[in-house]
């Protein structure tokens, strides 16, 4: 079987961007991080449910994104919120820095996992959902958990 993209272990998911957001395309980054920021996210302290991407002078940074301070750690802990750099291509940003240009177009970090020993993030290109298209796809979202259950009732019950 193909390993996927993705394979390694998950830190964090924002399941809140696929609810808030078109996702349009999907980039994978490096992080810039501090020692104790990797021991920390190796105990699965991250958060990333209110960070957002911004280009800034050709380099891309992600603000706040929550690690929390390592516990063994002292003197070396880094602020939790502080700005980290993402670490792209210039090919990619540049890419990205078009679509920017677009009206509505965001960059939001889907996912921060490891791969190997390295600290990925999952960044996507997207595109706000009205109210509307969320209530669309919470109908199709209830719709197929209705058939499902129908389903199972007449095989198995």
């Amino acid at each position: 079987m193909a390993k996927k993209k993705t394979d390694g272990k998950m830190i964090a998911n924002n399941k809140k961007a696929y609810h808030d957001y078109f996702i349009l395309d999907t980039y994978e980054a490096g992080i810039s991080l501090a020692g104790t920021e990797v021991k920390s996210l190796r105990m699965g302290k991250c958060s990333i449910k209110e960070s957002f991407i911004r280009i800034e002078n050709g380099e891309v940074w992600i603000y706040g994104m929550h690690i929390s301070p390592y516990e063994k750690g002292n003197i070396f802990n880094k602020d939790p919120l502080r700005v980290r750099k993402l670490l792209l291509h210039k090919s990619e940003i540049n890419k990205m820095t078009g679509k920017m240009k677009e009206k509505g177009i965001a960059i939001v970090p889907l996912k921060v996992y490891f791969k190997g020993s390295l600290v990925k993030v999952e960044i996507g290109l997207a595109r706000g959902k009205k109210l509307y298209d969320k209530r669309q796809d919470i109908a199709k979202k209830d719709q197929k958990r209705e058939a499902e259950r129908e389903f199972k009732v007449r095989n198995f019950g």
